[in-house]
């Protein structure tokens, strides 16, 4: 092989390896542009999930409990009116004779 020859498959083979490392390279930027892409909808779509279909169901339940609670504080106060009411009922017939 003579020298004229080996410098045209040197030129030759730095050729193929620039196009092959410049392929790896834009694989490698696609490849990440992509993961980052992907890391961000997973985080960013429960997010998203939540506040759009969640959120007024949450809220809706919310005021619900809210509202159980205060029927059962109503309801406490009034066992609480009636339990004095027996106890003056009761009152009134042991003391008199």
């Amino acid at each position: 092989m003579d020298h004229d020859e080996m410098l045209k498959e040197t030129y030759r083979l730095a050729q193929d390896n620039n196009r092959m490392l410049r392929s790896m390279r834009r694989n490698a930027f696609w490849g990440g542009l992509f993961r980052l892409a992907m890391y961000a909808a997973l985080l960013l779509v429960p997010v998203w999930f939540y506040f759009t279909y969640m959120a007024p169901v949450v809220e809706q339940m919310m005021q619900t409990v809210q509202q159980i609670q205060g029927t059962g504080a109503q309801a406490q106060a009034q066992f609480t009116g009636f339990q004095e009411a027996w106890r003056e009922f009761q009152e009134k017939f042991k003391t008199s004779p």
